[in-house]
């Protein structure tokens, strides 16, 4: 498997990954909402400053994706990571992150955001491993239970990595 920039071709198979996580999870999905960038990827991304990947099998069949989108003054969110359930436990899951963070911390963003659902059971110890922290109440809060972030000002991370050692 490999990661590389989401294409207009990508579309369908993008809507209906997402489609099936979302399914599989008992959450909603929302064409006319939160999921109607992705009919529009990757230009919904890029126009805005973001980027859209995903990753793709040996067949080129996307098996998972990712976006960044800026959200306000060095802050970007991390949005729709998603991977079907063959392309889950085995890595890919924190490459896609830490591709996020290293993309964003590259770029001069200060602070990385997301919103997840408690369902979401293994990608939020995954966020969590990895040094996000719970921020406040989520914005779609029909779905999502957490805000999360993660400093990535490199100073900010040594603190963070300390305590979480002390505890």
């Amino acid at each position: 498997m490999h990661i590389r920039p989401a294409t207009v071709a990508d579309r369908e198979a993008v809507v209906s990954l997402v489609q099936r996580v979302l399914q599989e999870f008992e959450l909603p999905w929302d064409p006319q909402g939160m999921d109607a960038e992705l009919f529009t990827i990757p230009h919904s991304y890029s126009q805005r400053g973001g980027w859209f990947d995903v990753v793709v099998d040996e067949h080129e069949a996307v098996v998972g994706t990712i976006g960044l989108l800026p959200v306000g003054d060095g802050v970007i969110e991390l949005r729709k990571m998603y991977l079907q359930r063959s392309a889950r436990g085995g890595g890919m899951g924190r490459r896609l992150v830490q591709r996020a963070i290293d993309r964003a911390r590259a770029v001069g963003y200060q602070r990385l955001e997301l919103e997840t659902a408690a369902v979401l059971e293994a990608a939020v110890a995954l966020y969590r491993s990895m040094g996000f922290q719970t921020v406040g109440e989520a914005t779609c809060q029909r779905v999502c239970d957490y805000r999360m972030a993660i400093s990535l000002h490199p100073d900010d991370r040594a603190k963070i990595a300390q305590q979480q050692g002390q505890q």
